[in-house]
């Protein structure tokens, strides 16, 4: 089997491609510079790579990206996107390359004859925006508060995995498209590139959190979201979306684990302001944040997600890993990549 697969350095496309030599596909990976080995070295030491990877040249606002490597292809992930909370021009960085990239991808894909599934990667800010103590969210439920600039990231997401599905819908390919709607993801990087969702670790063990806050996470292992793009390839029974995402924590549970699991000298936060007050507080604080950060805590601060994840795990035959341990490890990667000191 021949899989092509986008943004290939990046952290969920990275473990992905792991996946992929491992269970033995060939794997065509695009990168914005196959030439750069500082930043592609890690993927050509990967098992199998000297035999089965071969990375090529991409950009997202290419309209002919993907064009040339489509052809002979059985499976695709598209996979590259841009993760940033703020930017100067939400349209330009984030809308665009969000939705532009996507199409070029699948009208890429629309030529081929011999590619059987395509699966893209989105994310669950495409299924809510703030999330609803009361609802329980399942791949039914769609994101439609985000805009330009409210949650821009969300947003992007939002317009990127609607044009999907619309020109899935208009072009009726010769394949199906499945999309992974994960949470935010953490657990080891491939590189020593740091990726936004890690950053949450960093911060609190680097001191940028001042205080506890009201915040509740749904989190999932890296490692799950590959396995499950790789399984949504060839099961008879992918179909649609699938949420993906293992169990709920709040920035006090993860200081707490962190504390106890050595990381007593790190800079974590201690002061609490996970309370009514202390959200009215920092409410009013975020207005002197970068809008993306601003925006993030006026929808999240005090908002618990819930969610369904049975259709991944009937489905895909995903089983989620400890999480506890995901943060742990997520925190030793991160010491092992210099972003946090030593314990």
């Amino acid at each position: 089997m021949r899989t092509l697969i986008s943004g290939a350095t990046g952290f969920i496309a990275s473990h992905t491609v792991e996946k992929l030599l491992a269970e033995g596909h060939e794997v065509v990976g695009t990168v914005r510079d196959p030439s750069d080995a500082e930043k592609t070295e890690f993927l050509r030491k990967l098992p199998g790579a000297a035999e089965r990877l071969t990375l090529v040249a991409a950009n997202l606002n290419d309209p002919r990206a993907f064009a040339d490597y489509t052809g002979d292809a059985d499976y695709v992930i598209h996979a590259a996107s841009p993760y940033v909370l703020t930017v100067k021009d939400a349209q330009r960085d984030l809308v665009d390359p969000a939705v532009n990239g996507t199409l070029s991808m699948l009208r890429a894909c629309a030529t081929s004859k011999r590619i059987k599934r395509v699966v893209v990667t989105s994310s669950v800010a495409a299924i809510t925006d703030e999330p609803d103590t009361s609802q329980i969210l399942d791949e039914a439920d769609w994101n439609d508060r985000s805009t330009l600039s409210r949650n821009p990231y969300y947003y992007s997401k939002v317009c990127a995995e609607r044009a999907a599905w619309k020109f899935a819908e208009d072009a009726n390919p010769g394949w199906d498209l499945v999309v992974i709607n994960p949470f935010t993801v953490i657990g080891p990087s491939k590189s020593v590139s740091l990726n936004t969702s890690n950053q949450v670790i960093a911060d609190l063990l680097n001191g940028k959190y001042p205080a506890i806050m009201d915040l509740t996470l749904g989190l999932v292992d890296v490692r799950d979201v590959a396995e499950a793009h790789v399984q949504a390839l060839a099961s008879d029974r992918a179909k649609g979306r699938y949420i993906c995402a293992h169990d709920l924590r709040t920035v006090r549970q993860i200081a707490g684990l962190l504390k106890s699991s050595g990381f007593d000298n790190a800079r974590l936060p201690s002061l609490g302001l996970d309370t009514r007050l202390g959200s009215a507080l920092i409410h009013l604080a975020a207005w002197l944040q970068p809008s993306g950060v601003r925006t993030y805590l006026h929808s999240h601060l005090g908002r618990v997600p819930r969610f369904d994840n049975s259709k991944i795990r009937e489905h895909l035959g995903v089983t989620f890993r400890d999480l506890d341990r995901s943060i742990v490890e997520t925190a030793e990667d991160l010491v092992r990549w210099g972003h946090v000191p030593e314990r």
